[in-house]
């Protein structure tokens, strides 16, 4: 099978792989892996990632080559997470939210920074652009965290300590994407 069918393949696993795992978690909330999570608002929030690039090149007009592998890549992190919690991973792992977080950031500042390339902008100019979405998603991330807990999701058990740590591991994660796009920036203006 050829690498252009795979992605796209690929992305619809990954669509139907976040749904099923959410139905997942909305029909076993009264296991412990979910409790106080926030389930409900990741199932309400959580499918954005997959329909906001199909509506988007939609919306504008545009034909082929649908952005596969930004569509999937969007979606990645968000998978991550839900399926951490389905496998109990942040319970019964110790580091995995410290992986997750720069992991997941990287996944996302790839998928963003893909569709950045096709500005064609100066490398450095994708970079920063890359790596500024990818610090402001992870403050909102964080924002958001705190405002759940705040309105009464104790699984959360949010400290200081554990959001300066998830900033600086998110941060890392969103630095090598943004390099690595803007190095596949300078790699397409040479070649």
């Amino acid at each position: 099978m050829r690498g252009d069918r795979i992605v796209p393949i690929l992305n619809i696993a990954a669509k139907l792989l976040l749904v099923g795992l959410l139905i997942h978690a909305m029909t076993n909330l009264e296991l412990d892996r979910y409790a106080g999570k926030a389930m409900t608002a990741r199932a309400v929030l959580y499918p954005i990632s997959i329909v906001i690039i199909p509506i988007v090149w939609w919306l504008r007009g545009r034909r082929p080559p649908y952005p596969h592998l930004a569509d999937m890549l969007l979606a990645s992190p968000f998978i991550i997470d839900v399926a951490g919690n389905a496998l109990d991973l942040y319970n019964s792992i110790v580091w995995f939210d410290d992986v997750a977080h720069a992991v997941t950031f990287l996944l996302l500042v790839l998928s963003v920074g893909s569709l950045i390339l096709r500005l064609d902008l100066e490398p450095w100019i994708t970079t920063c652009l890359s790596i500024g979405f990818g610090a402001v998603a992870h403050i909102l991330w964080e924002i958001i965290e705190f405002a759940a807990m705040w309105i009464g999701s104790p699984g959360l058990q949010l400290t200081y300590e554990d959001t300066i740590g998830d900033l600086a591991l998110s941060l890392c994660g969103t630095a090598i994407a943004g390099f690595l796009t803007g190095w596949r920036a300078e790699s397409a203006r040479r070649g």
